[in-house]
């Protein structure tokens, strides 16, 4: 077995979910569920599918996004693994209705942040052992950081007042 990372290749303003799923059908119904859950929105996904033919199958509403999904969904090649990339939408929009959907197994990640996928690849294939998202932590929030927190967050309309 040999180790493998990964980089999430993306603009840094695009968000995106990776996650696993079992079955082709997924890239139908993370359509919908995506067309569902944000009218509107923007997106592209990408699949790979883990046996038959082991296509990277796609779907989405916007170019861009679909052409960065199979990109990185061809570099990840593992099986049954899917990303979805987000142009007018934030994965916390969208997550929930992503968990929803039958096939998913797991999520990895759901993030804006420089990614990388640590990858598993044996003889038979390739599996996504986990995510390193984001940088290292840097030391623990003080007072003023608690206040910059709780106004970032009422300033973009997540929390009330």
């Amino acid at each position: 077995m040999e180790l493998r990372l990964v980089t999430i290749e993306k603009p840094d303003d695009i968000n995106f979910i990776l996650g696993q799923s079992h079955f082709i059908k997924t890239v139908e119904d993370l359509h919908e569920a995506l067309v569902t859950a944000v009218p509107g929105i923007q997106f592209g996904l990408a699949f790979c599918e883990s046996s038959g033919p082991a296509l990277v199958r796609y779907s989405g509403t916007d170019a861009e996004m679909i052409e960065l999904a199979k990109k990185n969904a061809l570099a990840l090649s593992a099986g049954h693994c899917f990303i979805i990339f987000l142009r007018n939408a934030y994965p916390i929009n969208v997550l929930n209705a992503v968990k929803m959907v039958p096939e998913v197994c797991r999520i990895f990640c759901a993030t804006a942040n420089p990614v990388q996928v640590v990858i598993a690849e044996t003889e038979q294939g390739r599996g996504i052992l986990g995510v390193v998202d984001g940088v290292k932590s840097k030391g623990i929030e003080g007072e003023e950081d608690i206040a910059w927190r709780k106004q970032f967050l009422r300033k973009i309309g997540y929390k009330l007042g």
